[in-house]
């Protein structure tokens, strides 16, 4: 488990892309090697270290358990960099999304948010609260500070600040975190500082990224009940929201294109895999079918 790691900085439009590009051209940017991150990244050193955690959160990067630390492109990364360096794609923030809604390790109220927390509305106390409880259950102990602070950072990255502060923030601020264009969270009554989860757009995700997460929770099985699909922890229904209406329509779509096939049976309703593809298959059939 990890809390507030990001030292109370959300992911600020631009910092991947920064942070991709000077780990390409330097692993040890991080550590100082060659010169003053802070000078080389252009931020202060609170946010340069909450970039390199940012960076290894949602899957970009990654930096070797022990020995010397240093920074490199995961697989993921590798195809994000290639594709969409400067996160652009809608698609590329559902999976950077996706990566940090299940990283339980070191984004472990993010994985609890989307995954354990089942209100719909909600406000600080409500999620602190049962965010310790769970915290508790697994033998370990955080301040209430720490867990203020990751709600706070939640909420920053899902609701974008012109709709909780309309008057003080400009339209085309880089200031908001790009993953509040996926409308996962919004305020449900302001006076009373309450937020709700919000069912994303069917529009507004590919089918193939939501085959990419299908496919990476499957681990090799090839067949799959839609139940688990919607319901089980990590899969597409949990961390992005999706009612069962919005998720048979994007299993009809990924059908359409030959992944899979939907079975219904009575009470059993359930997809068999068609096609042998892994995860960043699936990533690199994304990018190859919008840049058609």
């Amino acid at each position: 488990m990890r809390f507030r790691a990001h030292d109370t900085f959300f992911i600020r439009k631009g910092w991947l892309y920064k942070g991709m590009k000077n780990v390409v051209r330097d692993r040890t940017v991080f550590m100082g090697d060659n010169g003053n991150p802070m000078d080389i990244l252009g931020i202060g050193a609170n946010m340069v270290k909450s970039l390199r955690y940012w960076l290894q959160a949602v899957g970009l990067t990654a930096e070797p358990p022990l020995g010397k630390k240093y920074q490199t492109l995961t697989p993921f990364g590798e195809i994000v960099y290639e594709n969409d360096r400067y996160i652009e794609e809608i698609g590329t923030l559902w999976l950077l999304h996706y990566k940090l809604a299940t990283n339980e390790a070191d984004a472990t109220a993010w994985y609890y948010f989307f995954n354990e927390f089942t209100r719909n509305e909600f406000n600080r106390h409500d999620f602190v609260k049962q965010l310790n409880t769970y915290i508790l259950l697994n033998e370990s102990e955080v301040s209430d500070r720490s867990l203020d602070d990751d709600f706070n950072c939640i909420i920053n990255t899902y609701v974008p600040r012109i709709k909780s502060n309309p008057g003080k923030v400009h339209p085309e601020s880089n200031i908001d975190c790009p993953l509040g264009e996926l409308s996962l969270v919004d305020i449900a009554n302001k006076k009373a500082k309450t937020f709700k989860k919000s069912v994303p757009k069917l529009d507004s995700i590919h089918p193939l990224v939501v085959l990419a997460v299908i496919i990476d929770q499957a681990q090799g099985e090839k067949q799959i009940k839609i139940s688990s699909i919607q319901n089980d922890k990590c899969n597409a229904g949990k961390v992005f929201n999706l009612d069962i209406i919005t998720l048979t329509s994007l299993l009809n779509k990924i059908e359409l294109m030959g992944y899979i096939k939907v079975v219904r049976t009575a009470g059993l309703d359930y997809i068999d895999i068609e096609r042998e593809i892994d995860f960043l298959g699936c990533v690199r059939e994304y990018y190859g079918a919008i840049n058609k």
